[in-house]
């Protein structure tokens, strides 16, 4: 049986992300298994050295995890939405950084346009409409906001927000992208719903006036008969 496939994802404010993995990686959670495959081969550790030494990078500081220029978590969704083959993988030689930059986030953006669909983490309820409408289908339950996560309940100060978002200013970029091209998907789809309901409603109405049309000329004809039967009758008495 043919079957189709779709790509999905979801993004989430890059700062509450990052800070999301941090607590994740201070737990001691690793990306060990992960190949890392780019046109076929994993890279190099000159190309992907690691940020730490031993099992993993358990109990590790902000200020640490911020430190370590090899750290993935910097501009993950980026990288995870982008052709890293466009920017000869992992070789940081292979092009100079700005440029490097530029495509990958312009990848990005391409990638995650052409997606059947997507969500963002900061807006469940609209997340599930669209989900919805895109493929036709209804959760059992409404999907739920919860604002406080491990992320938030970090305390941290202005200067370290603007250094995260340094760190991560193609995420930061490409969430923007994202969320206005969210919103435009979700007031189009409004809007679409809108204007179904109103010719539905139309036709209702339509269907209506001529069920009423048809109903009158019966109700007509019994009111002639009854007439012409009380006559008689009256001619009788």
């Amino acid at each position: 049986m043919a079957r189709n496939f779709y790509y999905i994802t979801m993004l989430r404010d890059p700062v509450s992300r990052y800070l999301s993995e941090w607590k994740h990686v201070q737990r001691g959670a690793t990306w060990k298994t992960s190949l890392h495959m780019c046109d076929g081969r994993s890279p190099t550790p000159d190309e992907l050295p690691t940020c730490y030494e031993g099992d993993d990078w358990s109990g590790v500081s902000l200020q640490e995890f911020m430190d370590c220029s090899y750290n993935l978590a910097s501009n993950r969704q980026v990288r995870m939405l982008a052709d890293l083959s466009l920017v000869g993988c992992y070789n940081l030689t292979f092009m100079n950084e700005s440029e490097r930059n530029m495509i990958l986030l312009q990848s990005a953006k391409n990638n995650l346009k052409n997606m059947a669909f997507f969500g963002l983490t900061e807006f469940q309820r609209k997340t599930q409409y669209l989900f919805e409408r895109t493929f036709n289908l209804k959760f059992i339950s409404p999907f739920t906001q919860f604002n406080v996560t491990r992320a938030s309940n970090v305390d941290i100060g202005e200067d370290v927000r603007r250094r995260i978002e340094e760190l991560n200013f193609l995420d930061v970029q490409l969430y923007e992208y994202a969320k206005d091209l969210f919103l435009q998907r979700f007031q189009y789809s409004k809007q679409e719903e809108h204007q179904k309901n109103r010719l539905k409603r139309r036709e209702e109405r339509r269907l209506l006036r001529e069920q009423r049309a048809h109903q009158w000329p019966r109700e007509e004809a019994g009111e002639v008969a009854v007439t012409e039967d009380y006559n008689s009758q009256v001619a009788r008495w």
